[in-house]
């Protein structure tokens, strides 16, 4: 595991739990239904930023070559990752448990795989 400046993980889940309380407060003037899938759609739209950096970064685009990285890439999915758990933070309330949640999902997902007891 290598070594960073980021964030201490206890502060993880309090801090993605704070970035959804700052969405939402931005977006007090909108129907909360509305609101709701737009931070919904949002996970598709960063989505949509992976498949675009992994074109650039391979140069699959003749017209364009290659205009990405690999870390361009990376960051996109980290902002995937992001952007799902600040969604499941705002369909909680903003418990900040979700990455007790991605634990317990991750647990189940490596049993149904067998590579847990």
């Amino acid at each position: 595991m290598r070594e960073t400046d980021g964030m201490d993980p206890a502060e993880l889940s309090p801090g993605i739990a704070a970035l959804s309380r700052w969405i939402d407060d931005g977006n007090q003037h909108r129907d909360p239904e509305a609101a709701t899938w737009a931070r919904l759609a949002k996970i598709t739209e960063e989505a949509g930023e992976v498949v675009a950096a992994h074109i650039g970064a391979t140069g699959q685009n003749p017209r364009k070559g290659v205009t990405h990285s690999r870390a361009d890439v990376e960051a996109e999915l980290l902002d995937v990752a992001i952007t799902a758990l600040a969604a499941l933070e705002h369909l909680r309330g903003h418990d900040e448990r979700s990455l007790d949640l991605l634990g317990d999902t991750l647990e189940a997902t490596l049993r149904r795989a067998r590579l847990r007891d």
